[in-house]
């Protein structure tokens, strides 16, 4: 039965891959990252069957898991043009799984949760995949992290009305933060950290959750 339920996931995590190669998804990093971690793991028992569709699904709290193709275009636009992600930092960490799959692509992720229920669901998962290169912490995201700064990228998944200046501080030079900005409307926004300042690039319309300030 489990071989079953194994075989199962692995076709359909194969037609998500497929799914990402036709909505524009080319950087095979991130398909291959896509690929090595089990989506199923971190929904709910109920919604498993629903794991590998391109859709954000509750996590409950108000939360949400991304949609696979949010998750794999924002990664890409981390890496674009770069050989490594670097030291990188997540600002909503939820359940685990966008920072399992940035975990398949550097050695080094910090990732932060305001809703400490959900912190321990992302802890436990990890700690079933043996991801041990994901370091998870309860705090409020627009602080970002100092004390393991400067980061090298950095990935939001709330949005909020502008880029929180904290986390502007705390990218390195060279250094990289797509978020989604907005409140009715939302639209993707990349911001590189360059020797004459921050460059900003407007991209895609998508919609997230809230950034909020503070703990629960």
């Amino acid at each position: 039965m489990l071989h079953g339920i194994g075989m199962t996931s692995q076709r359909t995590r194969a037609r998500m891959i497929e799914r990402l190669r036709e909505k524009g998804i080319r950087n095979e990093a991130v398909l291959a990252a896509m690929s090595a971690v089990p989506r199923h793991i971190f929904v709910e028992e109920a919604l498993a069957s629903r794991a590998y569709e391109d859709h954000a699904l509750p996590l409950g709290m108000g939360q949400t898991i991304s949609q696979p193709y949010i998750v794999a275009r924002m990664i890409e636009l981390l890496l674009d043009g770069r050989s490594a992600l670097g030291k990188t930092l997540e600002i909503g960490a939820g359940c685990g799984y966008q920072a399992a799959v940035l975990g398949q692509l550097t050695n080094e992720v910090y990732a932060v949760e305001r809703i400490a229920s959900l912190l321990e669901k992302a802890k436990v998962n990890m700690r079933q995949l043996q991801q041990f290169n994901v370091r998870l912490k309860h705090a409020d995201g627009q602080m970002g992290l100092p004390e393991a700064a400067p980061f090298d990228s950095i990935i939001v998944a709330a949005a909020g009305e502008r880029a929180p200046p904290a986390l502007l501080q705390q990218l390195a030079p060279g250094g990289r933060l797509v978020l989604p900005i907005g409140t009715t409307e939302q639209h993707l926004d990349l911001i590189e950290c360059t020797s004459q300042g921050w460059v900003e690039k407007r991209l895609d319309a998508v919609r997230f959750v809230p950034l909020l300030a503070g703990t629960q």
